[in-house]
């Protein structure tokens, strides 16, 4: 199939690639030509026009839980799919806390198995110790031969520092990061952020410094090994602040955050709504303001979502025992639009850095590329349009977002990626006739 793009800006802030109504010519999924276009090339192709859009390599979520093998009721690998395809990506880096956990080739394989005809490319994060029990690290080498892309024991920290530094020094053979999930367990029995909110709510709480002590930790051995630490959904003052002094040392230390920690805080748990708990919790105002700032001068590295659906029999139970967590695919982008690019905090093409290359870079993956002869991997973003999160529509088995009803500017209207393309609600294969 030959298809034209017609009239789309098109940023690629790796290539410096700004060009403004600029026009692409596919066939058969791969890029033939970029730039204005003869009535040869566009001869019996069919034309999507997207004036007003940008297009832009294909947006990658670092951080997303698809639940199967384990929780097929709450998400799996197709479903989790189709979301984030519907929310603008076109790859993702799904989190080993599965049922069984992601320890072993077999589950790696099962994964990335279940998405290799889908549109959106999956790359398993494997656990960083068996069981993710924090005692005996992983099979990493089976594991990376397999597939995986980084370690992590994500939802607990690795429990001691003696594990934490083999696991560092093995995944250092491969190059690959450990991904922490950042926070003492011996200070992880809340359930929201401590403080006065806490307090007036009588909800037990968490405090930031349990995050702290394990970012602080965690770069210390970092330092020491010499290996790369990858600090998952920060969310204090204290640790963003962290991970910019050990930057400044040159130390390998990268850092996501998700849209919930810097659109939110602790004061929006007044209403008891368990949509609104998560771990780590929200945090304060000055949290908030800290990571705008992290974002801006680059200490924090991306944005992902933490994609982390439950079913609504869990997450409607009482506050303090509901689990952690919410869907976040399909409203990252237009969150990360409408309260950062809209609002001045971070340019349209640090955003794309930030949620398209960078992700790939911290896990040694390639980065699309904008040249002849190449597949095409595009999200399409329309940075004007307005919409209102409907959780009713969304794709995602799971509904349990705090974000229901929010009124947003921006979101990604088309994703192309492996010869395929999702717009307008419908699946196109790029390769028929």
């Amino acid at each position: 199939m030959k298809i034209v793009l017609k009239n789309v800006d098109v940023i690629h802030p790796e290539e410096n690639i700004n060009l403004k109504e600029s026009s692409i010519l596919l066939n058969n999924g791969l890029i033939s030509k970029i730039g204005k276009l003869t009535d040869d090339d566009i001869q019996g192709a069919r034309e999507f026009d997207f004036t007003g859009k940008i297009l832009v390599p294909g947006l990658f979520d670092m951080h997303v839980h698809l639940r199967e093998p384990g929780r097929e009721d709450e998400e799996t690998v197709i479903t989790g799919c189709n979301s984030a395809a519907s929310g603008g990506f076109t790859g993702v880096a799904c989190m080993p806390n599965t049922e069984p956990a992601t320890d072993t080739a077999e589950v790696v394989k099962f994964i990335i198995e279940q998405a290799k005809n889908h549109l959106v490319d999956v790359h398993p994060v494997a656990a960083a110790s068996v069981g993710r029990k924090g005692e005996i690290i992983s099979p990493m080498a089976e594991l990376v031969d397999a597939g995986a892309v980084a370690f992590s024991d994500d939802g607990v920290a690795i429990k001691t520092a003696s594990v934490l530094r083999r696991a560092i020094e093995y995944a250092s053979m491969y190059d690959a990061p450990i991904i922490e999930h950042c926070e003492d367990e011996t200070l992880a029995d809340g359930a929201m952020n401590e403080g006065i909110n806490s307090t007036s709510l009588g909800l037990p709480g968490l405090p930031s410094v349990a995050e702290d002590i394990i970012v602080s930790r965690d770069i210390l051995m970092a330092e020491y090994t010499g290996g790369r630490i990858h600090i998952a959904h920060i969310s204090t003052k204290n640790s963003v602040n962290l991970v910019r002094e050990a930057k400044k040392k040159g130390i390998k230390v990268t850092a996501e955050v998700t849209p919930h920690h810097f659109t939110l805080t602790d004061d929006s748990l007044k209403s008891y709504d368990p949509n609104f708990k998560m771990n780590p919790p929200l945090r304060t105002q000055a949290d908030v303001d800290a990571i705008i700032k992290g974002l801006k001068d680059g200490t924090i590295d991306c944005i992902a979502s933490d994609h982390a659906p439950h079913s609504i029999e869990e997450k409607e139970s009482e506050f303090q025992y509901a689990p952690n967590g919410i869907v976040g695919f399909e409203t990252t982008v237009g969150l990360s639009l409408s309260e950062l690019v809209n609002k001045n905090k971070i340019s349209l093409e640090e955003f794309v850095k930030k949620i398209s290359i960078n992700p790939r870079k911290i896990l040694n993956l390639p980065i699309p590329i904008f040249k002849e002869g190449e597949v095409a991997n595009f999200s399409i973003i329309d940075p004007k349009h307005v919409w209102t999160v409907d959780i009713s529509k969304f794709i995602s088995k799971s509904k349990n977002s705090p974000f229901d009803k929010k009124l947003l500017t921006g979101k990604t209207i088309a994703v192309i990626n492996k010869k395929k393309m999702f717009y307008d609600e419908q699946w196109i294969d790029l390769t028929s006739a």
